[in-house]
Parts: C-alpha cells; sequence; structure tokens
C-alpha cells in the first residue's frame, strides 16, 4: 500500500497517537474511512456516468451509420404513382359518387364555356 511497509504504518500510527491522543484518534480514523469511502463511492458514480455516456454516443453513432447506409426506401413504379394500373396502362378515375359526377360535370361544363 503506497510502497509503505508494515513497521513504517506503525511508526505513523504511534506519531498520530502521541500527537492526537487516544480520545480524538478513533474520531480521526473514522473521518478518514468516511473520506475514503465518499471518495470512492464519486469515484464509480463518475466512471459508470462516463461508460453510460460513451455507450450511449457509440449507440448514437451507429444509428447515424446504418441511416447513412441504409439504401433509399423503394418507390412505387411510376405508373402506379400517376394513377395508372400497370396492367391496363390506363388512367383510373376514383368511384364515381354523386357529388363526384356532378364536380365533373360542372368543370367540363366551365372548360366548354371558356373555349
Amino acid at each position: 500500500m503506497f510502497g509503505i511497509g508494515m513497521t513504517e504504518m506503525l511508526i505513523i500510527a504511534g506519531l498520530a497517537l502521541v500527537v492526537l491522543g487516544p480520545k480524538k484518534l478513533p474520531d480521526l480514523a473514522r473521518s478518514l474511512g468516511k473520506g475514503f469511502a465518499e471518495f470512492k463511492r464519486a469515484t464509480n458514480e463518475l466512471k459508470s456516468t462516463i461508460e453510460m455516456e460513451t455507450r450511449a454516443e457509440e449507440e448514437r453513432h451507429r444509428a447515424q451509420q446504418s441511416q447513412e447506409n441504409k439504401p433509399p426506401t423503394e418507390a412505387m413504379p411510376e405508373q402506379e404513382v400517376a394513377g395508372q394500373s400497370a396492367s391496363s396502362g390506363r388512367t383510373q378515375e376514383p368511384p364515381a359518387t354523386a357529388t363526384g359526377q356532378q364536380e365533373k360535370q360542372a368543370a367540363d361544363e366551365e372548360l366548354k364555356d371558356n373555349a
């Protein structure tokens, strides 16, 4: 421990006993123990926080890389997008309803009037 042997530890303990006295030495030892425990706890918490942030950053980086490497989504063929059936090649109209037919007739009449 810190390159200090058993004899050096006993000499330090003896000097502390003489300087501080037998009444204050247990309090000092208790305080040092609590201090070291708190330091160790804080160090471990810091390490775990750093590891957690590092993992989260790696996951974000992987997700970004996978999105950059992902092929673009396949678009629908142009015929289907334009409203044409691939089999007939004709434009498909939405099912006719009463209001839809009336709107179409009104639009046709406006075109005829403008022409």
